[in-house]
């Protein structure tokens, strides 16, 4: 019986990179049952860091593979807004550990054991018209392979415009808008065009024409969602906003 757990233990070794959390799943698919995994709890070997989740005891863990397991557990979960952009380099501000926006699409919280050692937020969008197993523009960081999903430069740039009047200053998000020369037309059409949020096709609109974004002149309004004719106003601490159509 030694021998056989001891095989198991080098195999989930081997098996498991460091950095990396795994599940009772994971563990059970090398042959680990659940009895097994607190006698390796218990002796060391294995650390648990909440109900059904381990890791390598000692470890530091690494955030991508992180992302990874939390998207097994999250619908649609993945890297938008204010944070994709800074992945992709386009940024105002240098935080030295800046807040990570993650986007899915049902409601929950993230774990006390990610965002004790990531901090992050974590809100239910539903922004475009898209199910949660094909979403518009997000896909493997740079497409790498085992990466976590993340929204393209274009997704985020509108993920981050649908938080101001929520959590997203409006200096910030103009002064982003100010960078986006490099923002694909076409991709940012096609989402346009199947946005849910008036209020974020107009502030897209209007704050690509403010910085005279080479990307805006493309953009037909009488072919996009902006919706009625009654203008969209927003007051804060920032002052009044006012979007028309």
């Amino acid at each position: 019986m030694a021998t056989i757990e001891a095989s198991k233990l080098n195999r989930l070794y081997t098996w498991l990179q460091p950095g990396a959390p795994l599940t009772s799943e994971d563990l059970a698919a090398l042959g680990i049952s659940a009895d097994l995994a607190v006698h390796y709890v218990r002796a060391g070997w294995l650390t648990r860091l909440t109900r059904g989740v381990f890791c390598r005891p000692n470890d530091t863990l690494a955030l991508h593979p992180c992302l990874l397991l939390l998207e097994r557990r999250f619908k649609g979960l993945h890297v938008g807004g204010k944070s994709a952009l800074d992945w992709y380099g386009l940024r105002q501000y240098v935080r030295q550990q800046p807040l990570l926006h993650l986007y899915g699409w049902v409601a929950g919280h993230l774990p006390e054991w990610f965002t004790e050692r990531f901090p992050a937020e974590y809100h239910r969008k539903r922004l475009f018209d898209e199910g949660p197993d094909a979403m518009r523009h997000v896909g493997p960081f740079e497409r790498r392979s085992g990466a976590p999903r993340v929204s393209e430069p274009e997704r985020a740039l509108l993920e981050m415009l649908s938080d101001v009047g929520v959590r997203q200053p409006l200096q910030e998000a103009r002064e982003l808008v100010e960078s986006s020369y490099s923002m694909r037309f076409e991709v940012l059409h096609d989402l346009i065009r199947h946005c849910r949020s008036v209020k974020t096709v107009r502030l897209c609109l209007q704050l690509g024409r403010e910085g005279s974004l080479p990307w805006v002149a493309k953009l037909d309004p009488d072919a996009l969602p902006t919706g009625s004719k009654r203008p969209w106003v927003y007051k804060s601490a920032e002052g009044l906003l006012v979007l028309k159509p």
